[in-house]
């Protein structure tokens, strides 16, 4: 059975960093996405950040250029935040199995992505 087991979460205050780890206890390589999501208390499950490979990177407008998104090996999956925000707040959750689209793209559609863990929670302080 597959297995994504997150870690790294932690509170800190504005402009403090974090590094969330997903370990992917599955047979998976380079040419399957993985993505971070993140849901606020009360919110929907949004995407944060994705990687197709090693390269192809993408992440959502408010994040771009404060966190990056990493693949040490095909199933460790990193994410460093830099200059964290209370809107940054929320259980991140790590997701993992979807196909790429056309032109090298992830999804970042949860529902895209048939292996997720339990999350980690993230909370940014004021």
């Amino acid at each position: 059975q597959e297995r994504l087991v997150e870690s790294g979460g932690n509170s800190v205050q504005t402009g403090g960093s974090l590094t969330l780890s997903c370990a992917v206890s599955t047979v998976i390589d380079y040419k399957y996405c993985l993505g971070w999501f993140r849901q606020a208390p009360g919110g929907q499950r949004e995407g944060v950040a994705n990687i197709y490979g090693t390269i192809s990177k993408f992440y959502r407008d408010s994040v771009e250029g404060r966190f990056t998104i990493s693949r040490d090996n095909p199933r460790n999956l990193i994410l460093q935040m830099d200059d964290l925000k209370p809107e940054d707040t929320g259980m991140y959750y790590c997701e993992a199995g979807a196909g790429a689209l056309p032109g090298g793209l992830c999804s970042f559609a949860s529902n895209a992505y048939p292996w997720w863990g339990q999350g980690t929670q993230v909370t940014v302080s004021s």
